[in-house]
């Protein structure tokens, strides 16, 4: 009997030292060899991390005013693993947000979900109305673009206040600076106090950019060319206003634009900023630039008088050439003048492939260095390319398909004096004004300055002309391609053109496309719009 206890009792012993011994084996491994894996699990119970961005920094204006600011807006959610009411909150869903319901149905277990970012006001009253507790509301930071004109140029922001195009993705991450991060530890015994913060991460607050787009003459240029393209119902247009002095685009508008503050319903064709980004056949207002290198090179004289057949079309070296008014011998100057095709085609012979190279000196078939989102460079067709009709065809603007920034980057060397600059649309970046060598000699600029005057006092162009002051420029009727083949009754219209008053100088260019009304010229579309922006631009700039 003794002998039975004293086994059980060792049995008992041997039980509880063994039970002991696992239990130490146990807290070993859990407080020294798997330490790491705990505290790590604690943490991601009861330490939460949060993300605090700063607020997007301001764009704006060469003056000052703001071309985008910030605002609250509000967002509705649900917390689908804490819903209450799902009886009310399905067919709410269902009848006004059906998009929110699918996303709910598939992440069920989530423990966050929009119904809707940046509720209308509409939306957020319907909310409102109905009272259903398991929707919340949310206030996030978000975008306002006062200045609608200057859409294409300034961008939009995602949901996430991150750019999407224009300044906004061009400049992302100096306006959106770096965010801070924050860890919370939470109370584990109510499960709602934070009773320690650590910032883990200091956030960088953005910095603004100025441009050096005028948003009034934005305004105001976009409010001429509106008027324009419905006048003439054309399918778009777009104006174009430098200081060539210092390369600065004091105004880029187009129509039809969009409205930043309203995306639901975007068209992505509109947000492309088109003065840069698309390019064209601009047919007769590059006959300027074949005159700029038919006088530097020294193959034709202003005053030499060049045979114009006196006939609305004839054939050189077997090529026809039309052209839209029979005149028969005038001097050089004339030819670019009256706009003749026939003439400026004979002198683009004489030039030949020198021809290509005076368009790729002045920046054709290259980008403008703006550095710009979607910017083209544009093509000059090459001379090892070119058929017995491309001298013909480029001397009046086909065959070559440039931007109306190209455009007016090469009327800058001749309102500059012959040199170059660089357009650019940052305030107080430097200009490179007369730190390269002129492209072309004075006396050359001289010549086709007073083509261009006569051009509009005389010439083609004379609706551009303003009283009192110095304006020179040239106009370009060029035809499209529909279905492959060049169309005479689908046309663009462009002037280019200079306009100063003492040291006081722009550059503006003017452009429609596709006219619903037949038989127009650039010097009945662009021709006019060119005078009314620039009497708008003297008057804003205090030009008298």
């Amino acid at each position: 009997m003794n002998q039975a206890y004293k086994l059980r009792a060792g049995f008992i012993f041997l039980f509880f030292c063994s039970l002991y011994l696992i239990i130490l084996c146990n807290l070993y491994a859990i407080q020294i060899r798997q330490r790491s894996f705990y505290i790590n699990l604690a943490k991601q119970q009861y330490n939460v991390s949060i993300t605090s961005a700063p607020e997007r920094a301001l764009i704006y204006d060469r003056n000052g005013q703001p071309l985008a600011l910030n605002k609250m807006s509000l967002s509705a959610f649900i917390l689908p693993k804490k819903i209450e009411h799902i009886e009310q909150l399905e067919p709410f869903l269902k009848k006004h947000f059906p998009k929110a319901l699918q996303r709910l149905y598939k992440n069920k277990d989530a423990h966050f979900l929009y119904i809707k970012r940046k509720l209308t006001p509409e939306q957020l009253a319907l909310i409102e109305q109905q009272n259903i507790t398991d929707i919340k509301i949310l206030k996030e930071p978000n975008r306002f673009y006062p200045v609608e004109s200057s859409g294409p140029i300034v961008g939009i922001t995602d949901v996430d206040n991150k750019g999407l195009f224009g300044i906004e993705l061009l400049c992302n991450n100096q306006l959106g600076g770096q965010p801070s991060i924050h860890t919370l530890e939470k109370d584990a015994r109510s499960g709602h106090f934070y009773f320690t913060k650590t910032t883990t991460t200091n956030g960088i607050q953005g910095n603004s950019v100025s441009l050096t787009i005028d948003a009034n003459l934005q305004f105001l240029a976009f409010e001429h060319l509106k008027e324009t393209v419905e006048k003439y119902q054309a399918q778009e247009g777009a104006v174009l206003i430098m200081n060539p002095q210092t390369g600065e685009i004091l105004s880029m508008v187009q129509w039809p634009t969009f409205d930043a503050n309203n995306t639901e319903s975007l068209d992505i064709a509109y947000t492309k900023n088109k003065l840069v980004s698309d390019t064209h056949e601009l047919g007769s207002v590059m006959k300027v630039f074949v005159a700029l290198a038919a006088l530097e090179e020294g193959v034709v004289t202003i005053n030499e008088l060049i045979n114009c057949q006196n006939a609305k079309s004839t054939f050189l070296n077997g090529i026809k050439v039309n052209t839209w008014r029979a005149h028969s011998v005038i001097p050089f100057s004339e030819v670019i003048q009256a706009s003749n095709n026939i003439g400026i085609a004979k002198v683009a012979q004489r030039l030949d492939k020198k021809l290509y190279d005076h368009y790729t000196k002045l920046g054709f078939g290259s980008k403008t260095k703006l550095v710009w989102p979607g910017e083209q460079k544009g093509f000059v067709n090459p001379p090892r390319n070119w058929s017995k009709q491309s001298i013909i065809s480029l001397s009046f603007g086909y065959e070559i398909t440039a931007s109306l920034l190209q455009l007016a980057q090469a009327f800058c060397v001749i309102a500059n004096d012959g040199y170059p600059v660089k357009p650019h649309i940052f305030l107080n970046e430097p200009s490179n004004r007369n730190q390269e060598n002129p492209l072309y000699q004075e006396k050359t600029i001289e010549l086709i300055r007073d083509i261009l005057e006569k051009t509009v006092l005389q010439g083609t162009a004379r609706r551009a002309a303003l009283k009192g002051y110095k304006v020179m420029g040239k106009t370009g009727t060029a035809n499209l391609i529909i279905n492959g083949q060049y169309n005479h009754d689908h046309n663009t219209y462009t002037f280019a053109g200079i306009i100063e008053k003492g040291d006081y100088k722009r550059v503006i260019v003017t452009f429609i496309k596709d006219a619903a009304q037949k038989n127009l010229y650039a010097s009945m579309v662009a021709a006019p719009l060119f005078e009314q922006i620039a009497e708008m631009t003297l008057i804003h700039d205090k030009i008298l």
